[in-house]
C-alpha cells in the first residue's frame, strides 16, 4: 500500500504542483490576469495544437486503433449525458444553469490534466494511445456541448447555430486531428525544419496550460458557489468514472487501457466549458465555479482511485 501511495503522489503531485505554482505566481503577481487569457488563448490556438498533432503524427494508427475501446468510451459518454439531462430536468428549471451543469458534468479536461497524468502514468508508449483517443474524443465532447448549450436555451433567445458549428468544426484541435491522422495514416514525412518546430510548441503545452489553471483558481468563488456547482463536481469526480470505469473492467479491460480510460473519465471539468458557455449566453459564472470545485477536488479523487486500483492490480 505504501508503495502505491508513493507511486500515485509522482504520478499526480508533479500535475498539480504546477497548477498550484500558476496560484502562487498569480497571487504573487508574478503573472495577472491578462498573463493568464493571453496563455490559454496560445494554448488553445498553437501549442496544445502542436502537441495533439505530433503526438499523432508518430502513431501507428493500424496498429493503435481499438475500436471497441472507442465505442465503449463513446456510448458511456453518451449514456452519463443523457442520464444527467433527463433526470436534471425537473429539478433544474432555468435552460442557463441546466445547459451548464450537464455540460460540466460529462465534459473532462482529458486534452490536458489527463494527458500529463497519463505520460507520467505510462510514458510516451501510453500518451501515444491516449492522444488516439483524444482525436476521437474532441469531436464527441464538442457536439454534444452544441447541443446541450443548445437546446435547453431556444425558448430563452435565438441561438446562430450555422456559425456555432462553423467554430466547433474549426476548433484548432479538432483540425490538428484532422490534418495529423492522414499524414499518419500514410506515414507522410514531415520536413525536418517543421518537425523540429512542432516538438518545441508541444513541449510547452502542458506545463504552460497547467499554470493558465492554477493562475485562474479563485477559490472565493468556491465559497459562494451553489449547490448545483458541488453536484456537477460531484457527478464529474465520483460517479461518471466509478459507472463507466467498473463498466470498462466488466468488459474486459485491464492495465494500461484501463488506466486510459478511467483517467479520462476521472478529469476534472473542461476549462473550454466556461468558454463557451460564456459565447452562447448561459451562466457562465456557475461554468467557472464546477471548474474550480472539481479541479480542486480531482487532486483528491484521482489520487485515491489510483491508489486503490494499483492495489488491487488492475492498472
Amino acid at each position: 500500500m505504501l508503495n502505491n501511495i508513493i507511486f500515485t503522489a509522482n504520478i499526480v503531485a508533479p500535475v498539480f504542483l504546477i497548477v498550484v505554482l500558476g496560484y502562487v505566481l498569480k497571487k504573487l503577481n508574478v503573472i495577472n490576469e491578462n498573463f493568464v487569457a493571453v496563455t490559454s488563448k496560445f494554448v488553445f490556438n498553437v501549442s496544445l495544437p502542436a502537441f495533439i498533432f505530433m503526438k499523432l503524427y508518430n502513431i501507428d494508427l493500424g496498429a493503435a486503433i481499438d475500436a471497441g475501446q472507442i465505442i465503449y468510451i463513446y456510448a458511456g459518454t453518451i449514456f452519463i449525458y443523457l442520464a444527467v439531462w433527463l433526470i436534471s430536468i425537473p429539478f433544474i428549471n432555468d435552460g442557463k444553469n441546466l445547459s451548464v451543469f450537464v455540460q460540466g458534468a460529462f465534459r473532462g479536461n482529458y486534452a490536458i490534466v489527463g494527458l500529463a497524468i497519463i505520460s507520467n502514468l505510462y510514458g510516451n508508449g501510453g500518451l501515444a494511445k491516449a492522444t488516439l483517443i483524444l482525436a476521437f474524443i474532441l469531436p464527441l465532447y464538442n457536439v454534444l456541448a452544441v447541443i446541450i448549450l443548445t437546446v435547453p436555451m431556444r425558448k430563452i433567445k435565438k441561438q446562430n447555430l450555422k456559425g456555432t458549428f462553423i467554430e466547433i468544426i474549426f476548433n484548432p484541435l479538432i483540425v490538428a486531428v484532422i490534418i495529423a491522422l492522414p499524414l499518419a495514416y500514410f506515414k507522410l514525412e514531415l520536413p525536418s525544419m517543421i518537425f523540429a518546430s512542432g516538438n518545441f510548441l508541444s513541449d510547452v503545452a502542458l506545463p504552460m496550460a497547467l499554470i493558465g489553471i492554477g493562475g485562474s483558481l479563485n477559490f472565493e468563488n468556491v465559497k459562494k458557489a451553489s449547490g448545483l456547482a458541488f453536484t456537477s463536481s460531484t457527478i464529474k469526480l465520483i460517479i461518471l468514472p466509478l459507472i463507466l470505469t467498473t463498466g470498462a473492467y466488466y468488459f474486459g479491460y485491464r492495465n494500461i487501457d484501463l488506466g486510459i480510460m478511467f483517467i479520462l473519465f476521472s478529469c476534472p471539468t473542461a476549462i473550454v466549458s466556461f468558454i463557451m458557455a460564456e459565447a452562447m449566453g448561459c451562466n457562465s459564472r456557475l461554468a467557472g465555479n464546477i471548474i474550480v470545485i472539481s479541479t480542486i477536488g480531482s487532486v483528491i479523487t484521482i489520487s485515491a482511485a489510483i491508489i486503490f486500483l494499483r492495489s488491487i492490480g488492475l492498472i
